[in-house]
């Protein structure tokens, strides 16, 4: 690769960081860790057992100012309603920008079946919260007054709502969210795209068992769509549980693709086009009430900032349970 072509190269990863660094709550994997709750506001309270989950995520180890995000979330019942609860504080930084947003969230569930002994719910739920987003330029070069850059830190903090809503139904789920409903502001309110950060969420699973065995299985789904750009994503994954004396040890694998490609120009001065593929092993095991998660995300494209991969962990406890009282195989639930 020539260095025109380099640049290039370069100059489209950089855009697709700065295009994507005020999308708030960035949606990895880390979902697939015992963590519904942190993508859809629907799930706070839908277990029995009140949650604490902490994440940190980091991008290409041994790049100065590689994104980096980290999350705290907790989520429980409100007593024995039908209502659930949740917050979220994360922080996420990626070069020049930064982001810090806390979430509260309100739930309420609907149970349909006559019995608890067979899960029938259907659940709602809100979260609304603040965003402060802040773009370093102090460190910005140019050679005198400029209209685009002000040689400041800026900063802006928006107000925004999320919106769900779940379906389970013995070993089956469905999730739909709306991120981002209202405009944002952001530090680049010049730039039309960072107005309309609305995504929409669509996942579902089943969890399959055979009856006796200590062995589960589930497949599941996510889509994922971008109003603001037009861009549309998918998530394939692939989890199996095993029962422990002491809990339960799982493992899984997860392959993300998108379903628009961007332009590049090879070495000989093609146009070419790639879509984004990612995967992601993930392994985990749950230790009586503690969780721990680790997934590594691969990068397979032709063009990568580098072939660094991205690296999470997450830590859990469970606390206020109670006893497990539907007849189904639903880890997000029983």
């Amino acid at each position: 690769m020539n260095l025109k072509n380099g640049l290039m190269a370069v100059v489209g990863v950089l855009f697709t960081l700065i295009a994507t660094s005020q999308e708030g709550l960035p949606i990895y994997t880390d979902y697939l860790t015992d963590n519904y709750y942190l993508i859809h506001p629907s799930m706070a309270g839908a277990a029995n057992c009140s949650k604490i989950r902490l994440t940190a995520r980091q991008q290409w180890f041994g790049h100065d100012d590689a994104p980096k995000l980290m999350t705290l979330s907790v989520n429980g019942r409100i007593g024995d309603t039908p209502s659930g609860v949740g917050g979220i504080l994360y922080t996420d930084k990626n070069g020049y920008h930064s982001q810090t947003g806390a979430y509260a969230t309100y739930a309420h569930h609907l149970m349909f079946s006559r019995s608890e002994a067979d899960l029938n719910m259907l659940s709602f739920g809100i979260s609304a919260g603040f965003i402060q987003y802040k773009l370093d330029e102090t460190t910005f070069l140019f050679d005198g007054p400029d209209p685009i850059i002000e040689g400041i830190v800026q900063n802006e903090t928006n107000f925004n709502i999320d919106l769900g809503v779940s379906y389970h139904f013995l070993d089956f789920y469905a999730h739909g969210t709306v991120k981002n409903v209202l405009k944002n502001a952001g530090v680049n309110n010049d730039i039309e795209i960072t107005s309309n950060l609305r995504r929409y969420l669509l996942s579902a699973g089943y969890v399959f068992n055979k009856f006796g065995s200590e062995w589960s299985y589930e497949p599941s789904l996510m889509y994922q769509y971008k109003d603001g750009t037009k861009e549309a994503s998918i998530d394939v994954n692939a989890k199996v549980y095993k029962n422990m004396e002491f809990g339960k040890v799982w493992g899984g694998l997860s392959y993300r693709t998108s379903l628009d490609g961007a332009e590049y120009q090879t070495s000989s001065g093609d146009v070419a086009s790639q879509k984004l593929q990612q995967l992601t092993p993930i392994l985990g095991v749950n230790f009586n009430n503690f969780m721990f998660a680790y997934t590594y995300t691969y990068q397979n494209n032709s063009v990568v900032f580098t072939n660094g991969g991205f690296h999470q962990f997450t830590l859990g406890y469970n606390f206020n349970c109670r006893k497990e009282k539907y007849s189904c195989n639903c880890p997000a639930v029983n």
